[in-house]
C-alpha cells in the first residue's frame, strides 16, 4: 500500500529526484516548490515566507503523513566558488538563506507534527551539509550557519515533539550529482571532483524510511571519496 510523503523542494535537484522516485513507486507525493513540480500533487509555495508556509499547511489539512522530506535548500550567490565574497553578500540574502534552511523546517515540522503522528512509523528527514558539522565550516557564512542551525533545530524538535514518536534525521552530504552541480564542475566553477551519485542519497532516504518504529537515525554523513 502506498504511503503519503510531503517533499519540500520538489521541482529540481535532490527534492525533484526524491519526489519522482517515490512517485514512480506508487506513493502519494505532495510536492512543494515555487516552480511547477514534475510529479505529485503540486503545492506552489515560497517557504521563505509565513504565507508560503501557511499555504502548505492549509493544503495538507488533516491528511496523515508518513514522512516529511525536507529536501530543499538555498545558498548565497557564487557559493562554493572562488567568486564568492562574504562582504559583498547583502543582508537580505543572509535572511533568505536562514528563512529557507532553518525557519521553514522548524515551522513546517511544528505545524505538521499532528499529521505525522497519525502514521504508524512517521519520519522527518532533512538535508543538511557537511559544512554544518563541527570544524567543517565553509566561507559561506549564511549557508554554514543555517546548516549548523538545522542540526540544532532537529535535535530540539526530537525532544519537543517526543510524544508524537516521530523519527528525526538530518542527512549531511558532500556535493550531490544534481544538474546544477554537474554543470558547475564542467564549467570550472567547482574544482574537479566526482560528486555523490543521486542514487546514493535516494537509497539513504529509503533506508531511513525502512527502519522500524523503535529506531531513530539521528544523522547520516555522506562524504565524497
Amino acid at each position: 500500500m502506498g504511503k503519503t510523503f510531503l517533499v519540500v523542494g520538489a521541482s529540481r535537484g535532490i527534492g525533484g529526484a526524491i519526489a519522482q522516485h517515490f512517485h514512480q513507486q506508487g506513493h502519494h507525493i505532495y510536492a512543494v516548490s515555487r516552480t511547477r513540480a514534475a510529479c505529485g500533487s503540486w503545492i506552489q509555495a515560497d517557504i521563505s515566507t509565513a504565507v508560503g508556509i501557511q499555504s502548505v499547511v492549509q493544503s495538507i489539512g488533516s491528511q496523515p503523513l508518513d514522512a516529511l522530506l525536507y529536501m530543499g535548500g538555498v545558498w548565497e550567490a557564487n557559493a562554493f566558488t572562488d567568486a564568492f565574497d562574504f562582504r559583498a553578500s547583502p543582508d537580505a540574502e543572509t535572511r533568505f538563506v536562514l528563512a529557507v534552511n532553518v525557519i521553514a523546517p522548524i515551522e513546517l515540522t511544528k505545524a505538521l507534527a499532528t499529521n505525522l503522528a497519525r502514521a504508524d512509523n512517521p519520519r522527518a528527514i532533512y538535508v543538511g551539509a557537511l559544512s554544518g558539522l563541527e570544524q567543517s565550516a565553509s566561507p559561506e557564512v549564511a549557508n554554514t550557519a543555517s546548516k549548523f542551525g538545522l542540526r540544532g533545530a532537529v535535535q530540539a524538535l526530537r525532544l519537543s515533539l517526543s510524544p508524537e514518536k516521530i523519527g528525526f534525521t538530518v542527512i549531511n552530504p558532500g556535493n550531490i550529482a544534481t544538474e546544477e552541480v554537474i554543470a558547475d564542475i564542467e564549467a570550472g566553477r567547482f574544482r574537479a571532483q566526482v560528486p555523490i551519485p543521486m542514487e546514493d542519497i535516494i537509497a539513504t532516504v529509503e533506508w531511513i524510511l525502512a527502519r522500524s518504529p523503535s529506531v531513530d537515525v539521528s544523522e547520516v554523513n555522506l562524504r565524497q571519496k
